[in-house]
């Protein structure tokens, strides 16, 4: 899966075959502008601060955030220093033009030290996963052997014990990123905002995806580096790593409650009637990202912060 999709990324233009938030509704990435500027206020206003995306696309939504960060939030926009965590060349030359102050780094690590503001927005769904499943009491591991599916017995697995026929994935670069990012977080200051799709309370079983020219398709039904391969978030996980690694996790929640808590419909509604020809497209789009039906009910958002930053806004209990 890892080398499929770093071959995906490297010779494929993603938008053809998916469209992520940002590049529905310019609301999402104004909200989450908003949001970033309210928690560096939380945070006691530090200057600079590290205004970081994991996963940048096409530089979207940090466009749409620095855009509402220079109109309702001078002081934060003029502290911020914008940094993409991003390997693809392709994928860099775009978000370059985006946001032509960006700084680039590979990797968590590559980062410079200080408190940060991270959002990863459709990030961690593209790392490989392991799958497993139970035969007779024992995990075996499933393995990709030319276009077919195989099982052998799994050198290390799931902790608890199977059941017959249970399945179980696991997804060790993803439990890795959060565990540095909220070791960071706990030790340098700061937050994170996940937003990503994946159930709230359970852990995902056999929910590896693929999307081929636009279209649902089996994962194996196409070369390798054909197709942008996924599969959900396991939450539950993500949380406890971020706590046994210091920080306080919040959430998650469903995207459309979240983005409801930070006024999607009534930022909608300003947008629609500043462009009336527009209105439908507009006001759909911002349903499409909010309905519990669609993107709002199947992405959640979770927030891993320092311990003393008290609640973000839009996980209000």
């Amino acid at each position: 899966m890892a080398r499929s999709n770093a071959a995906y990324y490297a010779t494929h233009d993603p938008f053809a075959d998916f469209t992520t938030a940002p590049e529905i509704s310019q609301t999402f990435g104004e909200l989450l502008g908003a949001w970033a500027a309210i928690v560096w206020q939380m945070m006691g206003t530090p200057d600079p601060v590290l205004l970081v995306e994991a996963g940048p696309g096409r530089g979207t939504l940090m466009a749409d955030m620095l855009r509402t960060a220079s109109r309702v939030a001078t002081q934060f926009h003029a502290a911020a220093r914008v940094h993409f965590i991003e390997t693809s060349p392709r994928l860099r030359a775009q978000q370059a033009r985006a946001v032509p102050n960006a700084h680039f780094a590979a990797t968590l690590a590559d980062l410079p030290e200080g408190p940060a503001i991270l959002i990863a927005n459709e990030f961690l769904d593209a790392l490989p996963i392991r799958q497993f499943v139970a035969r007779n009491g024992l995990w075996l591991e499933r393995h990709v052997n030319g276009t077919e599916m195989i099982e052998l017995p799994a050198q290390e697995g799931p902790a608890a014990p199977p059941a017959d026929g249970e399945e179980a994935e696991l997804c060790e670069p993803a439990l890795a990123f959060v565990q540095t990012l909220a070791a960071r977080l706990s030790a340098q200051g700061g937050a994170a905002l996940i937003l990503d799709y994946g159930p709230a309370e359970q852990h995902p079983r056999n929910s590896l995806q693929a999307v081929h020219a636009g279209q649902p398709v089996p994962p194996l039904s196409v070369p390798a580096g054909e197709a942008d391969l996924t599969a959900h978030v396991d939450f539950p996980a993500i949380a406890a790593a971020a706590r046994q690694a210091g920080a306080m996790p919040w959430g998650p929640v469903p995207q459309g409650v979240f983005l409801s808590r930070l006024g999607i419909a009534q930022r909608a509604e300003r947008l629609a009637a500043a462009n009336p020809t527009q209105r439908a497209h507009i006001l759909n789009a911002a349903q499409r990202l909010a309905s519990p039906t669609r993107m709002g009910g199947l992405f959640k958002a979770l927030c891993i912060a320092h311990p003393a930053l008290g609640q973000p806004p839009g996980f209000e209990t």
